[in-house]
């Protein structure tokens, strides 16, 4: 609440509302004032609903994420002392991602529901079950000629562009769809479902890289096969745990609108192969072009840009950290204490949108971030020890996963909010798209500086995309808000005090009297 004891109007952005005398506020139709009650918070969906959808989601992003990073173990076990398979292995299966999104933007769009979501499930769980196979096979028969190995990791990097783009139907279909659809434009249902799903993501980032780790430790055949038999057992799980959360929301099984002119006609109704190419290119060209003018462009690209960064806790980072004489325990630590910091943003961030709203929430943790990795970056480059100066910068982005999260959360509110729902996995997937070219853009930075003493260069360039995410974000604020800073409030506050001074001087000029 303002001091004056007016209403916060910031999260009915954008429609303009003006202030009246006595305090009072209220909002250009057709959008009703807020009462003087609090809205409710209660969740309105039944035990059922979020259980299915949680269970699905969490066993989905586990085996992601358990798969991901046991497919680099069990590389660096068949191609020991090299960074070359691995680095082949994950250019691949991120450019997959950034040429082949947009069309499963629209498969999303024109296909039913849970169809999308089964097919993902499917597809996930046998690619993953027979790359666990080829793993195992490069692992147990070391005698292979060369020329098979470099065939089988061939097929094996093939196998992952199928897992990452089923990877990425799963997610977007689920979180940026169907929460939607489920919660039914109750705003504080929505933010307790993104928070909770961003909740399973993050604890999945954190035990499923360890589980496979201590597996690896123990026998890298015994971390194959308990990843095979996990990705087979939660197949059924998943697909009955998904449909049961469809049968029970009527709003889910409502035919989707395909009138949207970015699927075309003319690809249906014509069979020559040609020009069915030639539809599917300018379908894509339409979707591109609908997403750089959609008004919810500026905070999905500034989220995308965010993902051009080497100062978090993947490969680029430990292995500078392990040169500078860090232990993987110390690591390991490390590790666990961001994803700690990053789970506090699942609890602060709906908290601090309930009273100021997503888009001024967006601001506050985009400047924390960048205020924390302005620190960060300081201590690194001005610490005359090499241990001071990467502790330094391992506090700053640790600090910063919190600003991460929270801006991630709430441009997501922003854009589920915004986007038409005829046209959500288009613009989501196009957002993927630009989240995996702005990742690839991190590793080559690595590539080119390869060397420890040359890391200042890629963290300087991730400093940098982070201030550029936030003048974006900040161009999109004032935009829908009209100002960055409540200058009028200033002035209003300003003011009260001069007519308080001067009722206070006229009162004693009275009593001199």
């Amino acid at each position: 609440m303002p001091p004056n004891g007016d209403v916060e109007l910031s999260h009915l952005d954008p429609v303009a509302c003006t202030r009246v005398s006595n305090h009072s506020s209220h909002c250009s139709s057709p959008v009703p004032c807020p009462s003087s009650d609090p809205p409710s918070t209660d969740s309105q969906l039944p035990a059922a609903v979020k259980r299915g959808l949680f269970v699905s989601h969490a066993l989905s992003t586990w085996n992601s994420r358990v798969f991901e990073f046991g497919a680099v173990l069990y590389l660096a076990s068949v191609f020991p002392n090299t960074l070359m398979p691995m680095s082949i292995y994950a250019l691949i299966r991120g450019i997959s991602a950034v040429v082949f999104s947009p069309m499963i933007g629209s498969y999303i769009d024109a296909t039913n529901r849970l169809h999308v979501v089964r097919l993902s499930v499917v597809m996930q769980r046998l690619v993953v079950s027979v790359s666990c196979l080829g793993f195992w096979l490069l692992v147990t028969r070391r005698s292979i000629p060369p020329f098979l190995k470099i065939g089988l990791l061939g097929f094996l990097s093939a196998l992952a562009c199928v897992e990452k783009l089923s990877s990425i139907m799963n997610l977007v279909a689920v979180e940026r769809d169907w929460v939607v659809v489920i919660s039914e434009g109750h705003e504080p249902t929505l933010r307790e479902l993104n928070s909770q799903m961003r909740r399973i993501d993050l604890i999945c980032k954190l035990a499923g890289p360890f589980f496979i780790t201590a597996l690896d430790a123990i026998s890298t055949e015994i971390a194959i096969l308990t990843n095979l038999a996990m990705n087979a057992a939660s197949a059924l799980v998943e697909y009955y745990a998904i449909a049961k959360v469809y049968n029970i929301t009527p709003a889910l099984q409502e035919a989707k609108d395909v009138s949207n002119p970015s699927m075309g006609t003319e690809a249906t109704s014509r069979w020559i192969t040609l020009q069915r190419c030639k539809s599917g290119i300018l379908a894509v060209a339409r979707q591109i072009s609908a997403y750089l003018t959609h008004r919810a462009i500026l905070p999905s690209f500034a989220g995308a840009l965010l993902y051009f960064t080497v100062l978090s806790f993947n490969g680029q980072m430990v292995t500078y950290l392990l040169a500078t004489g860090y232990s993987s325990l110390h690591i390991g630590i490390m590790r666990t204490i961001s994803v700690a910091f990053e789970l506090s943003a699942t609890w602060l961030t709906p908290l601090l949108m309930s009273r100021i709203g997503p888009i001024r929430t967006g601001i506050w943790f985009l400047n924390w971030q960048i205020t924390c990795l302005a620190l960060g970056v300081c201590v690194y480059t001005t610490a005359s020890s090499p241990l001071i100066s990467s502790t330094g910068l391992v506090g700053g982005t640790i600090l910063s996963r919190v600003g991460l999260w929270g801006f991630d959360l709430s441009s997501q509110i922003i854009i589920q909010e915004d986007v038409e729902a005829d046209t959500r996995g288009s613009f989501s997937t196009l957002e993927a798209s630009g989240q995996n070219f702005f990742e690839l853009c991190s590793f080559a930075t690595t590539i080119v500086f390869s060397r420890p003493d040359q890391f200042q260069w890629p963290v300087l360039m991730s400093c940098a995309a982070v201030f550029m995410a936030g003048g974006l974000y900040a161009t999109f604020v004032r935009q829908r808000r009209g100002h960055l800073i409540h200058f009028s409030k200033c002035m209003e506050l300003k003011d009260r005090r001069k007519r308080l001074s001067g009722f206070r001087y006229a009162r004693l000029s009275q009593a001199d009297v």
